[in-house]
């Protein structure tokens, strides 16, 4: 009772915590179009680390200040919501709530696969309601308190019931054919449980532009103007297929600029939001777009869907052991059965974001990687080293600039704003920069 009385509180205190923070706009983003630093425009005597110091000093004092916060304040956010995770799964099972799900599971029906699913779809609503709390301060009222959020509480709410929804669907599907797998396979699940992870990341990646995007967003054909010639022109050129190239709005959302080039064999769908659009140059837009074809061409979504599994597989045999020693501990304490009971799902997910948390910088790692080749490509393929530099401040208003190099491995999943631009002015000396006259 307690805990719904404080969700409820949360609920209606929220917009008036949001009135607040509308009274104190935040000073962050660049204004429209590009500007290159005197230091950083083509001359004989260009100088890399000069052109970068002078990018990276267009950041005033209070945007430099309100990205490190931001960023760094991000770090901590992923400890307290691990905590807060294993709080929420220890309260199931301390309380015995995991347990009287289970039993309504099984009265609802006497199918394994399917009490497996009315269980998972009931923990995703505990969890989503226990979580909420959490939610709502790191998802509306901080992204409101540093000025990246345009969401209004209600539809910051109607959109957290979305992903609720989708993930009822995809929770059930998945969890009763996990649990399928235990009762089958019993202590090499956690194999089986690898190749269904690949299986789910492959057939999200097909079906979540098409038709859980569209969910949150309105996507339009981009219109005939210079931006959509770009596009075009740099598909082409890169034989990406152009039957799909869309803008959408996600200015009602979010003030940061983002664009994507999703799918896979053949089928590509090139999005952009309106937010590019609006607050950056051409050679922005094609800079971010090279980015993007990048992940297309080079199969980022096959390659990171391989990477990724394999960090899975590394979590599920960990867990395996650790899990199969706290079920004999504190299984009979909270009736729970075996690794094949449902009930125990609180248990695995306490265990797992421990685990998850740990594997943070390999997970990052690989991520960071992809990404770094994806702006090698870029670079190549859009001839736009100064968009590209633009792009990357304008992404570090809200992304620490220049993190040290532990930082770096452990929390980014790009890489910094500092190597970004550095990178584009290598890459601007090497390729486009006049050369001093020849002294013969």
């Amino acid at each position: 009772m307690k805990t719904l009385l404080g969700i409820v509180l949360v609920l209606l205190l929220a917009p008036l915590c949001f009135d607040v923070l509308a009274d104190s706009p935040i000073a962050r983003d660049f204004p429209p179009g590009l500007r290159v630093p005197e230091q950083a425009q083509p001359r004989p005597d260009f100088d890399v680390d000069k052109a970068t110091a002078a990018w990276l000093g267009m950041l005033s004092p209070e945007q430099r200040h309100l990205s490190d916060e931001y960023f760094e304040g991000g770090y901590w956010l992923r400890l307290w919501e691990a905590l807060y995770t294993i709080g929420v799964m220890a309260l199931l099972l301390i309380t015995g709530l995991s347990r009287r799900m289970r039993e309504l599971a099984e009265r609802a029906s006497r199918r394994p696969l399917i009490n497996a699913a009315i269980y998972t779809g009931m923990l995703v609503i505990a969890a989503f309601v226990l979580g909420l709390p959490f939610d709502v301060y790191a998802g509306f009222l901080r992204e409101h308190q540093y000025g990246l959020s345009n969401l209004s509480f209600g539809h910051w709410l109607r959109e957290a019931l979305i992903g609720l929804a989708v993930s009822l669907v995809i929770g059930a599907v998945a969890f009763s054919l996990l649990y399928a797998v235990v009762r089958r396979v019993g202590a090499r699940w956690w194999i089986w449980a690898t190749g269904l992870t690949f299986v789910f990341y492959l057939f999200l990646s097909f079906i979540e532009p098409l038709l859980i995007a569209p969910l949150y967003n309105d996507y339009r054909p981009l219109p005939p103007g210079p931006a959509r010639d770009a596009v075009l022109s740099l598909a082409r050129a890169n034989e990406i297929p152009t039957d799909h190239l869309e803008w959408f709005d996600a200015s009602k959302q979010t003030t940061r600029i983002s664009a994507n080039v999703s799918g896979l064999w053949g089928v590509a769908r090139i999005n952009l939001n309106d937010n590019l659009l609006e607050k950056t140059s051409l050679p922005e837009i094609k800079a971010v777009l090279g980015h993007e074809m990048g992940h297309y061409v080079m199969h980022h979504a096959l390659k990171l869907t391989v990477y990724l599994t394999l960090v899975f597989a590394i979590a599920y045999i960990v867990l395996h052991f650790a899990f199969d020693r706290a079920l004999a501990r504190f299984g009979p304490r909270w009736e729970l059965r075996d690794r094949a009971d449902p009930a125990a799902l609180p248990l695995a997910f306490a265990i797992f974001t421990v685990i998850w948390l740990v594997l943070m910088p390999l997970n990052k790692t690989v991520i960071r990687d992809v990404e770094a080749e994806a702006d090698a490509y870029g670079l190549n393929a859009a001839r736009e080293p100064e968009g590209f530099a633009m792009a990357a401040m304008r992404l570090s208003t809200y992304r620490k600039i220049a993190p040290d190099p532990l930082e770096e491995f452990i929390f980014y999943d790009h890489p910094s704003g500092h190597e970004r631009v550095r990178r584009a002015m290598i890459w601007r000396k090497e390729n486009l920069a006049p050369k001093a006259p020849s002294s013969q």
